[in-house]
């Protein structure tokens, strides 16, 4: 490899959008700016399929003014993905940088967004072409291993926190008439994002009551057992449920088992005809336990909610694209940029490197410290991970409710 490399600096955003991921879309473009190894900065429509379709766009010739935009934009500004690619996918792919001399390639995504980059990187080597491959990484899910943590996490947390505090008080203040609330988060074998609730809670009786996560086991019967009981106590129980609750068995709860679904990836999908986990527990409660409750799926909204970005979040989304280009003009490549947590009292993160064929090829799971023995909560070690990462969440005022005598006799 030559010391100075010169040519095409090529941007894409792969998979579930986030509400920062265009952050670190504005860190790449604008660090480009900077090193005159860069000659151009094209980004390529809905992913790795912009670059078989040869739909790039030119982004210098944006405005300052919409580069600058992308720092509070949610969403994917340049579209996005979920393709996996072929052999023939990834000669295309080379033709296409070719044509284009792109000698820098930055991909903003997941797992299989990791390996797509693993694989170019590759595939370029093997023809003998210059390039240089970074991963720039993002995910709500967390689940990205050799990170501390992924951009694009605290900002869902924080949804999932903000929310669960904001409709826990509404159940307190409904519950002669609703007992009971379910959850649903987004998230597939990992459970960060329903971890997330528990940093709602600031005492004892306040949402959430349970959490749930995919890494244990889901029993039914405890499930009603606890519910009964917290019912009993507090008059209303708030539950918090993975979209991928899963029994003994290893199926999701609620599911169709007949007709499971998958996507280009492998990755199980919830069918048409399936219940989800929250809805088919809300019908378990009431028939079991003949309580009425109601069913909270945030979805999407809590993937790309601009209005519960976290400030770090941001922050840290601009930084890894920045450095990303940064190091592939010092001649890095192969290497996904991750976030290294300082241990200093007051939270800090640096930017390190991982090998994207390691990022690719593993799975971050909540750790076992994160969940209570039980398994249906989160523990104080999980909260002092993930505070940090959500900036400081709202405290919401109680009255005292000072009683006034009464007068009447009964």
């Amino acid at each position: 490899m030559t010391d100075r490399l010169t040519g095409t600096l090529l941007i894409g955003q792969s998979g579930g959008p986030t509400a920062v991921i265009n952050a670190s879309l504005m860190g790449a473009v604008q660090e480009a700016a900077k090193h005159e190894e860069i000659e151009q900065v094209y980004g390529m429509l809905h992913g790795i399929e912009g670059v078989i379709n040869e739909t790039l766009i030119d982004l210098r010739r944006e405005r300052q003014e919409t580069i600058q935009g992308l720092l509070t934009a949610p969403s994917s500004a340049l579209g996005s993905c979920r393709h996996k690619v072929t052999d023939a996918d990834y000669e295309q792919i080379l033709r296409v940088f070719k044509a284009h001399n792109v000698r820098f390639f930055a991909y903003i995504g997941g797992n299989d967004s990791m390996d797509t980059a693993a694989r170019i990187s590759k595939i370029a080597a093997h023809d003998g072409y210059e390039l240089r491959v970074m991963g720039i990484p993002k995910t709500i899910d967390n689940d990205l291993d050799l990170t501390d943590h992924t951009p694009g996490y605290g900002s869902a947390a924080r949804f999932i926190a903000q929310s669960t505090m904001d409709v826990g008080r509404d159940l307190e203040a409904m519950r002669p008439f609703d007992n009971v609330i379910i959850m649903e988060t987004l998230g597939r074998h990992a459970g960060w994002l329903p971890a997330a609730a528990a940093l709602a809670k600031t005492r004892p009786e306040e949402a959430p009551h349970l959490v749930y996560v995919p890494e244990r086991a889901f029993d039914e019967e405890e499930f009603l057992q606890d519910v009964a009981a917290l019912y009993k106590e507090l008059g209303c129980v708030f539950v918090v449920v993975p979209a991928f609750l899963k029994d003994a068995q290893g199926d999701i709860v609620g599911a169709d088992k007949s007709n499971v679904v998958k996507d280009a990836f492998g990755h199980t999908l919830m069918s048409q005809s399936s219940s989800t986990p929250a809805t088919y527990l809300r019908g378990l409660v009431a028939k079991r336990l003949g309580l009425k409750a109601r069913v909270m799926l945030p979805g999407l909204i809590g993937r790309d909610a601009s209005s519960c970005v976290s400030p770090i979040d941001r922050a840290e989304a601009y930084v890894v694209g920045q450095m990303a280009v940064r190091q592939a003009t010092q001649g890095t490549s192969g290497h996904m940029v991750t976030l290294v947590r300082e241990p200093d009292a007051v939270y800090r993160c640096t930017t390190g490197l991982a090998p994207l064929e390691a990022v690719a090829n593993a799975e971050k799971l909540l750790p076992a410290e994160f969940i209570n023995d039980r398994g249906n909560g989160i523990t104080q070690a999980y909260c002092d991970y993930a505070r940090p990462l959500l900036g400081a969440l709202p405290v919401h005022t109680r009255l005292e409710r000072y009683p006034v005598a009464t007068r009447l006799s009964v």
